[in-house]
Order: structure tokens, then C-alpha cells, then sequence
């Protein structure tokens, strides 16, 4: 979500806006390590233009500035995508209430063993 966010802006950008204005933040270091990759990654296979590498590196570095880092103590294997998994155990560690994704490996996960909604970036800005 983070690269729709600050690389192409619309709905995703708005639903962080959002979660920044009415709660905390979580990131663990394995999402940190992530953050830092992903772009990389990106432009090696270009899939995003100058410019919207720029925004998305800068809004990454923003964006982290204002997070909360925990350190997941708990593996937790549900997601069909193993790596995936990590922003689950983020969640576990910070007893999180809300992920937001549009990750379908994410949004398909029927049952958690703990208390979270998975929703895309529109339903978060539908809740009142």
C-alpha cells in the first residue's frame, strides 16, 4: 500500500493520512528492511519513473519518521504468502486493532488468532 501511497497518491495516500491523524503507527524491523529494499527493487526492474521513485523514497522516509518500531517476539505462519507473515507478527506485537493492505494473501485470511481487521486502504476511509 505504502508504494501506491507515495508513488501514484489517490485512495491508499488518503487512508494514511487518515491512520496517521487518529492513531499510532507500527513497524517492526523486518517491514523497516523492507521499506528500504522495495524501492531498490522497483527501479531495477523499472517499474516506476524518476519521479515517482523520488516521491516514494522520500514519502517512505517521512512516513517512518512518525512510526513506532516493536520488535516481534511471536513467528506467527498463517498468510499464503510467508512474507507476509511479518506484518502479522508486527500487528501481534503491537496488539494492533487495524491492517491496512491490498494484498488479497492479506484480505483473503478468513480467521486470526488474535483480534485484527485486515482492510483495503477504501474500507479504512469508509469507517467512521
Amino acid at each position: 500500500m505504502l508504494v501506491s501511497a507515495f508513488a501514484f497518491g489517490g485512495i491508499p495516500k488518503k487512508a494514511i493520512r487518515k491512520a496517521f491523524s487518529e492513531t499510532d503507527i507500527y513497524v517492526s524491523p523486518s517491514i523497516l528492511k523492507e521499506y528500504r529494499e522495495v524501492p531498490l527493487i522497483l527501479e531495477d526492474e523499472k517499474k516506476l519513473t524518476q519521479t515517482q521513485l523520488k516521491a516514494l523514497i522520500s514519502g517512505l522516509a517521512a512516513f517512518v519518521t512518525r512510526t513506532i518500531v516493536v520488535h516481534p517476539r511471536k513467528k506467527i505462519s498463517i498468510c499464503r504468502d510467508p512474507a507476509d507473515n511479518m506484518l502479522l507478527e508486527c500487528c501481534f506485537e503491537s496488539k494492533a486493532d487495524i491492517l491496512i493492505s491490498g494484498d488479497r494473501d492479506l484480505l483473503d485470511i478468513k480467521v486470526l488468532p488474535f483480534h485484527l481487521k485486515i482492510l483495503t486502504p477504501r474500507k479504512f476511509l469508509e469507517q467512521k
